[in-house]
């Protein structure tokens, strides 16, 4: 591991950076200055930060991740090949311990802290290749498109319950609007589908992971997605956690006695599709379906089993993907 001289701390904000720098030997702030969240902002950045005498190879620049905000940051740091590291929120937060009063200043401050504090910690971040970018922005479109219909498909409700003269001053314009929204949806679909195409490397993963039985295209289309085209996870129990299937166990003493269980954080839209991959595995596998069945006979309760069968297919996911070839059901050969 590089060991890092200076340490950048930036609060992120629509319009602005709070950029912080510490020096390692003396943990005071040595500079503090506000950037725009722009292309010159960040170049002013990089002039300022110069001036300080700052070796930027010696240099690790650290900030939240905060979306969309975070990305020209990001790409100006991987474009000038500078070491930066982009951390949750949540954990910079709960690492801070007791604390009054709030500031973008503070809050770079802390930021660079904790990239000092925690360097063992240190995971080097990248920006994901432009098909990837897309895949992320067409994936939440067509979301956002689906629950529109849904929306829109509430109002057939209507029908049979109000009076056929008041239904029909929207029931026509209702049904022009939401043929137009699953044309929109066709177009996503098969634009995703496109440029999923066009990448060898995307391609194949694709198609890797759609070999196994229960998982279908939305779901291998978001795992390439959250993993980066699997360059983020290193082993499927790092993945099972992000995702919030793998349990964890809760006791302390003799007194409390919790068990295992799942933790709340967790890829919302990943655990949802895992559930429906593993609902449809217990059905068309016949070895998770076997292994369904007998632990429901062993008194296992439902979903802790379905939870189980849903670390399984994260499991199958990078076997497929890391020995690069289609997924074997050994299953059928057992006598």
């Amino acid at each position: 591991m590089k060991n890092y001289l200076f340490h950048v701390g930036i609060d992120i904000s629509k319009l602005k950076l709070d950029v912080v720098l510490l020096d390692k030997r003396d943990t005071t702030i040595k500079e503090h200055f506000v950037v725009t969240n722009n292309s010159k902002g960040l170049k002013r950045m990089a002039s300022l930060l110069k001036k300080c005498g700052i070796d930027f190879e010696q240099a690790l620049f650290c900030f939240e991740n905060t979306g969309i905000y975070t990305f020209p940051l990001s790409c100006f740091c991987f474009e000038n090949q500078f070491d930066y590291w982009i951390v949750p929120a949540v954990e910079i937060k709960r690492s801070k311990g007791i604390s009054r009063g709030k500031s973008d200043k503070s809050d770079a401050k802390d930021i660079a802290f904790y990239s000092i504090r925690h360097i063992d910690k240190l995971q080097l971040s990248s920006v994901p290749e432009k098909a990837i970018q897309q895949l992320k922005l067409l994936f939440t479109e067509c979301e956002k498109l689906k629950k529109t219909i849904l929306i829109f498909k509430t109002t057939k409700e209507n029908e049979g319950f109000t009076a056929s003269d008041v239904y029909k001053t929207v029931k026509a314009q209702n049904k022009k609007t939401i043929k137009f929204l699953e044309a929109s949806l066709k177009v996503v679909e098969a634009k995703m589908r496109e440029i999923v195409k066009q990448a060898p490397k995307l391609k194949r993963q694709f198609e890797l992971i759609k070999s196994i039985k229960g998982v279908g295209e939305k779901t291998a289309l978001y795992f390439i997605i959250a993993t980066k085209g699997f360059e983020v996870f290193s082993s499927a129990r790092k993945l099972a956690c992000y995702a919030g299937v793998a349990p964890f166990e809760y006791s302390s003493g003799s007194s409390i006695r919790g068990g295992t269980k799942v933790n709340h954080m967790a890829d919302k839209t990943m655990k949802s599709l895992l559930q429906m991959c593993a609902l449809s595995a217990v059905k068309h596998d016949a070895q998770l379906k076997a292994y369904y069945l007998r632990k429901q006979d062993e008194g296992k309760n439902k979903m802790l089993v379905l939870n189980n069968v849903r670390c399984k297919i994260i499991g199958r996911i990078f076997a497929v993907i890391n020995r690069d070839s289609p997924f074997v059901d050994t299953y059928k050969f057992v006598a």
